[in-house]
């Protein structure tokens, strides 16, 4: 975990300011890893400012269009893997199936154990942006977020949160649990937004 301000440096275009490269998927979390043995009880509940709340067994999610996209990953403890593979469904067709209302601005996301995470509805809505069941053609561990989790590659990686369970959309912009503690709104990497006084 990082505290204070870093030093400003430039690997190369594709990495963003204090990153190192690792080929390695560091499993960084706070709390218990979840292991599902009946995926009959897990649900994805989709809830707040929209038309058609829904609740979305694994099965549902599933049968949306499958996308598979290749991006890089930045994590605030200052570690960048490169071309990751991930297959999902973009989570703008979660939005779009669910009819978010104009005023909705935000999207908070709700994991295990109480976790959520926020960001703007117009990072959620990024073609680039997915909820992800698969990484490199095989089924995400439970360290890495089995059964489903957020991929958001133009932030920090800690916006892309682990064990998702809820997907809600507000007006206000609510922080999340790093974000209580410390870390920054938004979490762009290139503009090195680790902290709140970033």
């Amino acid at each position: 975990m990082f505290f204070g301000k870093t030093k400003q440096t430039r690997q190369s275009d594709r990495i963003p300011p204090n990153q190192n490269v690792t080929t390695k998927f560091p499993v960084l979390h706070a709390g218990n890893v979840p292991y599902y043995e009946d995926m009959s009880k897990w649900n994805l509940q989709v809830y707040g400012l929209v038309d058609r709340p829904m609740l979305l067994s694994f099965e549902d999610i599933k049968a949306f269009p499958k996308a598979e996209l290749k991006n890089d990953i930045h994590c605030v403890t200052g570690w960048s893997r490169l071309d990751n593979v991930w297959q999902g469904i973009r989570a703008k067709d979660i939005a779009e199936k669910a009819g978010v209302h104009e005023e909705a601005g935000f999207v908070i996301l709700h994991a295990e154990e109480g976790w959520t995470a926020n960001l703007p509805l117009s990072d959620f809505m990024r073609e680039t942006s997915l909820l992800a069941y698969a990484h490199n053609g095989e089924p995400l561990t439970p360290e890495h977020g089995y059964p489903l989790r957020g991929v958001f590659p133009h932030l920090y990686f800690w916006k892309s949160a682990k064990w998702l369970r809820g997907i809600q959309f507000t007006k206000e912009n609510h922080p999340g649990f790093w974000e209580k503690n410390g870390y920054h709104m938004r979490g762009d990497p290139w503009k090195n937004q680790r902290f709140t006084w970033d």
